[in-house]
């Protein structure tokens, strides 16, 4: 290993490498700061540009600071205008937006860039240790455990409901599933609940439904307040407090070493991803709190703004475990790189690291050289950046609105699009009055396709349900996925019936 450090650090160190690692990061910043523009369309864009350098090692650094690039700058719109357009900075936006709406955005955009920094880090130390072993536990990982981590991440849901609001979550919940149906099934290709619509026949676009669920609500509540759009949308018209208290550090610091560990090792699992390790780092963390610090989560935590910023870089670190060593794409976003590096005359698997040692190291070292140069570019900004909420909401609105439509239309190219975000976001407006959570909708959607995919694929493969009890693995996820539904009824009863005994005792 300490061979392929020093190739790793020669190869990577070269003036051409620097210059593709800073590109590449920049680029993914600005990009994934516009809502709808994810790293699977900049990476698609960019693949000709890669090809055409010539150097393996170089293009891929260039597509890779890109990815872990996008995401890090993805957070920066779910924080500022609640307008997630990556799926991976979702769960960023429930403490991020508050926390911005109460003239704290400068100190969100520090918590959010110094978690991601040490998320990538940690995940990329991670990555230069357990990559060979981590590949051989990968492969143990089939249809019926991909389906269980699924149910494990709708789990997550009871993180997302708040004081007697855990039926409202469940609902929401099992209508992101009901949505994530909608067009071509898992075991028939053919169109469901598409009502006749040659639009819905490939389903929901994601970007859509999250514009829906999140930004377009933003801007009709603006609208409905007229009183109050005059105002800057972060309270005040004056950005302070850039920084976070040592305080919050070190609250911060536990939540940053566990969501770095497990997000890596969700994102080393193919088909898991920033998404879910956003969602469970979350949910975890807010489990973990105790009773005062969870009624902080989705008000301004720090602690809920910190582990799905942490959690999500890791997971991209860890994405690559499975990339290089097993030429297996984890996610959409990976399946690209792949196909960059079959077009490079690269191939991934278990002999690149020992035939082109070169490319496989330089692309390890390139990662922490990378986190470096996002974190430099990025703080500087913060100021700048947050001064966006000092504008005055009459003057934002059409901003959230233009990005919110450009958004949607840019992920389909399909002007039935936009009629689809009006609709959903009138229906999401009418939830948010209602008071129901809108985050177990998105994470039921985002699920609910891989759910039914592994479970058709798992109901094939073993001809029934018995999986569940002939794969231990599958079993032990899914008791822990009913762990993580139970706990925090019995934490609720537990101090109920402990308030009980102290008013008896009174």
């Amino acid at each position: 290993m300490l061979e392929g450090i020093l190739i790793g650090l020669s190869a990577a160190l070269s003036i051409q490498n620097l210059l593709m690692v800073i590109a590449g990061c920049l680029i993914g910043t600005f990009i994934g700061m516009l809502p709808g523009l994810g790293p699977m369309s900049i990476i698609a864009i960019m693949i000709p540009v890669a090809i055409t350098l010539g150097d393996p090692a170089a293009a891929l650094i260039l597509l890779a600071g890109v990815y872990y690039g996008a995401i890090f700058g993805g957070s920066t719109s779910s924080i500022l205008l609640n307008a997630p357009g990556v799926a991976g900075t979702v769960a960023s936006s429930f403490d991020g937006y508050p926390m911005a709406r109460s003239g704290q955005a400068g100190k969100a955009l520090t918590i959010a860039a110094v978690s991601s920094f040490a998320g990538g880090t940690i995940g990329a130390i991670l990555l230069m240790i357990f990559a060979p072993a981590l590949s051989s536990v990968a492969l143990l990982f089939h249809s019926a455990e991909y389906f269980a981590l699924m149910v494990v991440g709708l789990s997550a849901i009871a993180a997302f409901a708040g004081t007697g609001q855990v039926f409202k979550a469940l609902m929401m919940t099992i209508l992101g599933l009901i949505l994530a149906t909608v067009g071509e099934g898992a075991l028939f290709n053919m169109p469901r609940f598409t009502m006749g619509l040659m639009d819905l026949q490939s389903g929901i676009s994601f970007i859509t439904l999250a514009m829906a669920m999140f930004a377009l609500p933003e801007a009709l509540f603006l609208v409905l307040n007229p009183a109050g759009s005059a105002q800057g949308s972060g309270g005040t018209n004056k950005i302070s407090g850039l920084r976070f208290s040592r305080a919050e550090g070190r609250a911060m610091t536990p939540v940053i070493g566990r969501q770095s560990v497990q997000g890596f090792f969700i994102g080393v699992l193919p088909g898991a991803g920033a998404t879910i390790a956003s969602f469970l780092g979350y949910a975890v963390e807010r489990n973990l709190a105790n009773k005062d610090e969870q009624a902080q989560f989705g008000k301004g935590s720090v602690k809920g703004l910190a582990a799905p910023e942490c959690a999500n870089n890791a997971a991209c670190t860890g994405s690559f475990v499975p990339l290089l060593t097993l030429g297996i794409p984890g996610s959409g976003t990976t399946a690209i790189l792949l196909g960059a590096l079959i077009a490079l005359n690269v191939t991934p698997g278990p002999r690149l690291m020992t035939d082109t040692p070169e490319i496989f190291w330089a692309v390890i070292i390139s990662m922490f050289i990378g986190n470096l140069v996002l974190l430099v570019l990025n703080l500087p900004l913060i100021p700048y950046i947050a001064k966006i909420l000092s504008i005055p909401r009459n003057f934002l609105i059409p901003f959230i609105l233009f990005f919110t439509l450009m958004g949607a239309y840019i992920g389909q190219n399909n002007a039935t699009e936009l009629l689809m975000l009006v609709g959903l976001g009138v229906i999401a407006t009418i939830f948010r009055f209602a008071d129901y959570p809108l985050a177990p909708l998105l994470i039921g959607f985002i699920l609910g396709t891989m759910l039914e995919d592994n479970f058709a694929r798992s109901m094939q493969l073993y001809r029934g349900v018995g999986f569940i009890l002939e794969r231990p693995m599958t079993l032990g996820l899914l008791v822990l996925a009913l762990a993580l539904v139970l706990l925090p009824s019995y934490r609720a009863r537990r101090a109920r019936k402990r308030a009980e005994g102290v008013a008896d005792g009174d």
